[in-house]
């Protein structure tokens, strides 16, 4: 089930939009549920699921003190990166600063331009048809933050993660491209499971990427790219009966 959240301290507005939403996900079955309508930010913040995929409804102009609707989207992308978020305002042209807060809206539902209700229920059905679409053809990603970005990488793209010489850093390598970024390989081991071998203590390889193994010096190939193999790692390898041809 889709969460939806809801902040605006136009009690009026926040009414009209939960109203529309909640015939809308009657009337069309979907599979969505208004957890939460708050009139500030802290009350959404505060039951707010982390890494739960949601969808939230955002007022740009709130009146609260420590928080706006830019503000609060940057710290509810921080916790659910893949979350969708609409915005509600009196503005028009909003697109450049949600750009620059890295924030993806996407929408913007502007008031008095229409019935905010009908906007909302009209946003809502783009937003299923989307998650819809995800669904039937979804692409599994690796979900990374370097600096104020949120990237998804395709775990198909992926040839191998390698410790970086600078502490808590791992460096994730694709054919085109390394990326620097927080992590830990222990936990990547076992986040990602089977379809990536520890090799090293230094290295975490997809398996169907490796294209050769050199027993006798201790190292293989993936990618293109040359990675250390230890004696675990080879260990590992034959249960996992991975065996590209030895050099």
């Amino acid at each position: 089930m889709i969460r939806i959240y809801l902040c605006d301290d136009d009690d009026d507005t926040r009414r009209q939009i939960q109203t529309a939403l909640e015939q809308r996900i009657m009337v069309e079955n979907y599979d969505m549920k208004i957890v939460c309508s708050a009139a500030r930010a802290r009350q959404l913040l505060d039951v707010a699921e982390d890494g739960k995929r949601s969808v939230y409804f955002l007022d740009v102009e709130l009146k609260d003190e420590e928080w706006d609707g830019f503000r609060l989207g940057q710290e509810l992308r921080r916790r659910d990166p893949h979350g969708i978020l609409v915005y509600i305002t009196g503005y028009g042209d909003l697109a450049w600063r949600t750009f620059q807060c890295h924030l993806e809206a996407f929408d913007y539902i502007v008031k008095g331009a229409e019935p905010i209700g009908a906007s909302a229920s009209r946003c809502l059905d783009e937003i299923y048809r989307r998650l819809l679409s995800e669904r039937q053809a979804k692409t599994e990603t690796f979900t990374l933050r370097t600096g104020e970005t949120v990237r998804h990488v395709p775990l198909c793209d992926i040839l191998f993660f390698e410790t970086s010489p600078s502490p808590h850093h791992i460096f994730l390598h694709t054919s085109g491209s390394r990326i620097d970024f927080l992590g830990n390989l222990n936990e990547l081991e076992t986040r990602l499971g089977d379809r990536f071998i520890r090799t090293h203590r230094a290295y975490l390889v997809a398996a169907d990427k490796i294209e050769a193994v050199d027993l006798k010096h201790n190292r293989l190939w993936v990618g293109g790219h040359e990675c250390m193999l230890s004696r675990a790692g080879k260990v590992k390898l034959r249960e996992k009966a991975i065996s590209p041809f030895s050099i």
